[in-house]
């Protein structure tokens, strides 16, 4: 009976530790999936990671406010750094609306319940198909495998650095997200200095009917032809974000 006990807590511990990749995670957080689906598989994997967590646990488990706290504490250093990912593709997005003059072609995200540009939709699908074509999403699921080795269930606490941490990872999205766009703004704005002096040049020329037309023209073969670097630059990204969640998550055992 006692054995049972121990097994049910760590299955309860497991299950929480997992809900962080439903909740933000790329790709297990998206509306899209149904709640049924979700709900069956966290079920399917705490029933496999149960027993290598009751066994890799050290003393006895118990479930209290500490245990649940830290299991959802590296649920969510998780989900939220990779969740990075997704921002860093929807705000590339936007500074590619705004510049290719999209900024007021908005539709609703079913992921976040607001509206975002129509780019960033279209760049956040496709990041999804590199992430599937990649197998990152099996690489993240083998990353929260492994944290119940690292880190045994019911033992995880969440050291105060780890607010910092996220708070500076969350800096580097604008950076990438720049970083990302930047082909197609350096080729608009290319665009947008030739069209004015052009004007200059010839001011009867209708600069604002010529220019628009030509910059998105521009734009779209510029996006085009850059999207061949965009599998290596996600997975970089991914890794770079993946990597220092792992680190986090190491953090959190107190006996390492």
């Amino acid at each position: 009976m006692q054995d049972w006990s121990q097994f049910l807590i760590a299955a309860v511990l497991v299950m929480i530790r997992l809900s962080g990749l439903m909740v933000f995670a790329p790709i297990f957080s998206s509306q899209a999936i149904p709640p049924q689906v979700k709900i069956g598989f966290v079920m399917a994997l705490t029933a496999l990671l149960a027993p290598i967590a009751a066994t890799q646990s050290m003393g006895h488990l118990t479930l209290g406010l500490a245990p649940i706290a830290g299991e959802l504490g590296v649920g969510f250093i998780f989900g939220f750094s990779l969740k990075l990912l997704s921002e860093m593709i929807t705000f590339a997005g936007q500074l590619l609306g705004f510049q290719m003059s999209f900024s007021l072609v908005n539709v609703l995200d079913p992921n976040s319940s607001v509206e975002t540009p129509v780019l960033g939709q279209m760049l956040s699908l496709i990041s999804v198909l590199i992430l599937f074509a990649a197998g990152l999403d099996r690489t993240l699921l083998a990353a929260v495998m492994r944290s119940f080795v690292v880190v045994p269930a019911g033992q995880a606490l969440i050291p105060g650095q780890t607010g910092m941490v996220l708070l500076s990872m969350t800096g580097g999205v604008f950076l990438a997200a720049v970083q990302l766009a930047a082909p197609v703004l350096a080729a608009t704005m290319m665009v947008d200095m030739t069209v004015a002096l052009m004007g200059r040049l010839s001011p009867q020329l209708p600069v604002l009917f010529v220019g628009l037309p030509v910059k998105t023209l521009v734009g779209y073969v510029v996006l085009i032809g850059s999207l061949g670097i965009w599998p290596r630059y996600i997975e970089a990204r991914f890794t770079g974000l993946l990597n220092p969640a792992m680190q986090m998550v190491l953090a959190t055992n107190p006996h390492h």
